[in-house]
């Protein structure tokens, strides 16, 4: 039996390492390209809304140069009680949401797009992260690690961050900034055996 034709990367508008990471893991082929949208940050907005309309302009920002392959575009953001942590200014503002976040059960939520020249789909995913109560040691301790920056939330659950963390419900990957379940079960409904799932 003849080996099916290699599918066609996926062009992903991100230049997140981690997303890169993910997809490497999954065996999606890809290929990076910057998207030519900027994420502006609201409070007072769904931050589903917020995650989703990021991760749609990410995707539509580039879909010119896709061709036929699919553009994937994610944007990932941590809400408690309705309010939007993205990445902090500097180390004491990472404090800051770290002391916030301490000891509560927080929702991290992707908005995930997948656009194509003949459809564009749009969906979220949410998991639940609990961060341990965290002490002065404990905060002062990471914010040394320089982990921080960048991050949404404050913390990396892939690295040094799995220590601050109780307990997670969902998608670990999710939280590492690409909802690995999610992108597989769109890719098995919409490319059937291509990406090898479905």
């Amino acid at each position: 039996m003849a080996d099916a034709p290699p599918a066609a990367p996926l062009l992903l508008a991100s230049t997140s390492p981690r997303r890169s990471a993910i997809l490497e893991q999954l065996g999606i082929p890809f290929d990076v390209v910057p998207p030519r949208y900027e994420e502006q940050p609201l409070q007072g907005v769904d931050a589903v809304d917020l995650v989703r309309t990021h991760a749609r302009e990410k995707a539509r920002s580039v879909a010119d140069v896709a061709g036929e392959r699919p553009v994937l575009g994610v944007d990932t953001d941590v809400v408690l009680d309705g309010r939007i942590y993205g990445k902090p200014n500097d180390a004491t503002d990472a404090e800051v949401m770290l002391e916030e976040l301490s000891g509560k059960t927080h929702v991290v939520v992707s908005g995930l797009c997948l656009v194509t020249p003949g459809w564009e789909v749009l969906e979220h995913e949410s998991t639940l992260v609990t961060l341990r109560p965290l002490t002065p040691r404990d905060l002062a301790a990471y914010l040394t690690t320089g982990e921080w920056e960048g991050r949404a939330g404050a913390y990396a659950i892939q690295g040094r961050g799995a220590a601050l963390v109780d307990r997670i419900e969902g998608d670990y990957l999710n939280v590492v900034g690409l909802p690995a379940a999610l992108l597989v079960r769109l890719l098995a409904e919409r490319f059937a055996g291509v990406y090898g799932f479905g």
